[in-house]
């Protein structure tokens, strides 16, 4: 078993327990919040990431495409700091975190290596 599918598993355990867990603090009636919901998203983007790696092969056969690939990255990751940085205001002005601002963080957190995966799995 190759070192990415251990690892995959890992984390892939690592984030079906975190799932757990917040699915029973909310069974229970607790709060779910901040902590909560960026370790399911940062525990996706991980899985995701191992998920869709390539192989050293690959990678030098695809160098072309690597200047749209790091720009889009960028981006992405700028979007992503602006949006945490939304939400610590957020938390700063009214208190408390608003849990729609925090949805849009996690999901911003897993889109990208979601589609990574997918595109890496089409080729």
């Amino acid at each position: 078993m190759s070192t990415r599918k251990i690892g995959a598993i890992i984390i892939g355990i690592a984030t079906l327990f975190a799932i757990a867990y917040t699915t029973y603090k909310m069974m229970s009636g607790k709060d779910v919040g901040f902590n909560e919901i960026i370790t399911i998203s940062i525990l996706f983007m991980m899985f995701f990431s191992v998920m869709a790696r390539e192989d050293k092969k690959e990678k030098e056969d695809r160098s072309d495409e690597l200047g749209h690939k790091n720009s889009a990255k960028i981006s992405y990751f700028i979007l992503l700091f602006v949006i945490l940085l939304a939400v610590f205001a957020d938390q700063l002005v009214n208190g408390t975190v608003n849990i729609f601002l925090l949805a849009v963080l996690g999901l911003g957190m897993v889109i990208f290596p979601v589609v990574e995966y997918l595109v890496t799995k089409k080729h």
